[in-house]
């Protein structure tokens, strides 16, 4: 299977744009954009760079002797993916904090500070719709119809989309759902704007949600399943 993911990608990486039209083109060509966007895509590769990832590529699958040692170079492999992760985030934080100011200024918006390994940390929740049930604690397991989009306006995950409502233990969740989602009362529709340190940090969840990334989720407390012990 290895074989397979890295001769798909050589392929993706040498092939000129072109429209897979078989399914074995498509099935290759996924394979390709699945590997390259989940295990490339947080470098930030430029053009340049990616022709070098493809000389290795090209090598390794070829089976021709490589040009340096790739195993002496694991140890600098780590540190420049971490670099380049870094820098990605660091950018995405910046950008994102000009819409988490924007937004805090929004009519009936509420800032929420929650501890974060000793750091403060501010998240925006506003309520769309009252509710008029209970409020869930920390412990308790809930059912939630909701929407999560980057602040571009992509949507990265829905529940509307699945046609069915998610259930979850508010403690198994993100930080910002774990703290924000205990102000609702059964039946709210409420907006939640969450800045990576409450959400899913540095390293994001590739491919949808970028390092750094803030995240707006829309949210509909359906209920209460189950009470925390």
């Amino acid at each position: 299977m290895r074989f397979v993911l890295v001769t798909a990608l050589l392929a993706s990486l040498c092939a000129k744009a072109e429209t897979p039209k078989t399914d074995d083109e498509k099935s290759l060509y996924a394979i390709g954009y699945l590997v390259g966007s989940r295990n490339l895509g947080t470098l930030n590769l430029k053009p340049n760079e990616l022709k070098m990832v493809q000389q290795g590529l090209a090598d390794g699958a070829q089976g021709k002797k490589a040009v340096i040692d790739p195993e002496a170079q694991g140890p600098k492999l780590n540190e420049f993916a971490k670099a380049r992760a870094d820098a990605a985030a660091e950018k995405e934080k910046t950008a994102a904090k000009d819409y988490f100011d924007k937004a805090s200024k929004e009519s009936g918006m509420q800032k929420f500070d929650v501890d974060v390994g000793g750091k403060k940390v501010s998240y925006l929740y506003k309520t769309v719709t009252p509710g008029n049930g209970a409020s869930p604690k920390a412990a308790d397991k809930v059912k939630v119809d909701y929407e999560g989009r980057l602040p571009s306006g992509t949507v990265f995950d829905s529940s509307y989309k699945r046609g069915q409502p998610a259930e979850f233990g508010l403690n198994q969740v993100i930080k910002c759902w774990t703290e924000g989602v205990q102000h609702m009362k059964i039946g709210e529709k409420a907006e939640l704007v969450c800045p990576s340190d409450v959400a899913y940090g540095d390293h994001g969840h590739p491919p949808t949600i970028p390092g750094g990334a803030t995240l707006i989720f829309t949210v509909e407390l359906k209920s209460i399943t189950e009470a925390g012990k």
